[in-house]
């Protein structure tokens, strides 16, 4: 009760809170403590990495890969405190072993793929949770763009030394999953640009990783307007089917990886063609059938399957590439469209039965979705302040935050059938913007969804209102 009764949900029914609370509940299962009290009351732990007993704090039993997405920015709102001892726990590990990890079990495991440790340490530090030695934080980060673990090729970066010098990871370097590294890596450097720019770090390497960041550029095919593997010569992988699972792709397809541009829609949108055709590739996600080729695998794995099951043409909410993908409807001015599809996974995908969760619940993330998606907003990109507004499914939540203030949701009239927003109000102002930001969600209040059975096309249109994008940052540096 004191865990879960940090958030208080109300005018939904049986099922629905349930749901919520068993979401909720499981995104609080992971990491786990790898902790004890001395006499003295003070933290030590036996470290995986080097076989010592030490001071300080250390946790396990995370995939980053995973919970970058949401699960460890709905740490850093609603469980702070807790939050800032896995962070001083990811420095003891760098110091344990020379690299923060990827996925800890107890000790580095060679599992999936990035270098997210960087989303998960910088989102923290820029949302207030200071960690002490945060030259060490900063030195591991640099320390991961430039080698990976001797035995664990997940740890660090695999195939550095191509992404440094050509901007990508090829696809014919026996580098399995290459362009979903690529992608990764490349918002990874944006966190690294964020954090390197907040802690005054020299310009040349700050616009290093701007320059990175913007890497996601070099695996995008203009002629199927989709990320796809690139070869060491410049030349595009042939052939080459949107719809195969892995190969290129982590436990997912190009349809589902595209969207991986976490940091800058804005540029995604341009490279797409502008906004009417990035719509209209958001919307074929949902049109395409839920066809697929898992002749990588040799095998139907249960993403695959857990995605045609859920019939929602090649959306595959099970696996977690794609869950940020339908708010990214609000960064071309049709925030209704995310709106509408939100509502249909929460209420199709999630249930408090036995089959309850539509795939792999992957330590939080996919549990985490829900909860945030719930009350009404989302962590697209973690590092930046903002939350996008999605479609609340309460009609009231109260979160209790750990600096004492309570911020209170209203959506009124919300019902099965309302599931538009008509307007926003904001401590008794009108807000109009498609985002919300920490600071303002911290400071407590109210906030008022107004929701109707239509939608209003008229709200979310202007480009002030749109979400954080990078490419529109270089713009006013340049």
């Amino acid at each position: 009760n004191q865990v879960l009764g940090k958030i208080e949900v109300g005018g939904g029914n049986l099922d629905q809170y349930r749901t919520f609370y068993s979401c909720l509940y499981r995104s609080l299962l992971f990491p786990r403590k790898f902790y004890e009290l001395d006499e003295a009351g003070k933290p030590v732990h036996y470290s995986p990495y080097n076989g010592q007993v030490l001071p300080g704090y250390m946790f396990t039993d995370t995939g980053f890969w995973d919970t970058f997405r949401c699960l460890f920015p709905l740490l850093n709102l609603m469980y702070p405190s807790m939050n800032k001892e896995m962070q001083e726990g990811l420095i003891n590990t760098y110091k344990e072993s020379g690299f923060f990890p990827e996925w800890a079990s107890p000790g580095h495991r060679d599992c999936m793929i990035g270098n997210n440790s960087a989303s998960v340490l910088a989102d923290a530090y820029l949302k207030g949770i200071k960690v002490e030695d945060v030259k060490t934080l900063y030195e591991g980060l640099i320390h991961g763009t430039k080698s990976v673990h001797p035995t664990v090729s997940s740890t660090g970066r695999r195939g550095y030394e191509y992404y440094n010098k050509l901007g990508y990871v090829p696809y014919d370097v026996k580098i399995n999953e290459n362009t979903a590294r690529t992608l990764e890596y490349a918002y990874n450097d944006w966190c690294i640009y964020q954090l390197a720019k907040e802690l005054k770090r020299p310009e040349k390497e700050i616009q290093l990783f701007a320059k990175r960041a913007m890497n996601y550029k070099n695996v995008f095919d203009k002629d199927s307007k989709l990320m796809r593997g690139k070869n060491e010569d410049g030349t595009f992988q042939s052939p080459f089917s949107p719809l195969k699972w892995g190969d290129a792709f982590t436990e997912g397809n190009s349809w589902h990886y595209s969207w991986s541009v976490f940091h800058d829609p804005q540029g995604l949108i341009d490279l797409m063609g502008g906004k009417d055709m990035f719509i209209t590739m958001l919307d074929s996600v949902f049109s395409v059938p839920p066809v697929f080729d898992e002749s990588y695998y040799g095998q139907v794995i249960h993403e695959i399957r857990e995605m045609t099951i859920m019939n929602m043409g090649n959306y595959a909410h099970g696996n977690q590439p794609i869950q940020h993908m339908i708010y990214l409807y609000n960064y071309a001015g049709q925030p209704w469209k995310a709106q509408y599809w939100l509502r249909q996974v929460m209420d199709k995908m999630y249930t408090p039965g036995p089959d309850g969760y539509c795939g792999d619940e992957d330590n939080g993330q996919t549990s985490a979705w829900y909860v945030f998606s719930a009350l009404g907003f989302y962590p697209v990109c973690p590092g930046t302040d903002e939350y996008v507004v999605g479609a609340p499914l309460l009609k009231k939540a109260t979160l209790h935050l750990e600096n004492g203030n309570s911020l209170i949701i209203h959506a009124t009239d919300n019902n099965k059938k309302n599931m538009y927003i008509q307007t926003i109000n904001l401590n008794g102002t009108e807000y109009k913007k498609n985002y919300l930001r920490h600071e303002d969600l911290l400071k407590g209040g109210n906030i008022n969804f107004q929701m109707g059975s239509q939608p209003n096309l008229s709200r979310g249109t202007e480009e002030e209102s749109f979400p954080y994008s990078f490419s529109k940052v270089l713009k006013k540096i340049h």
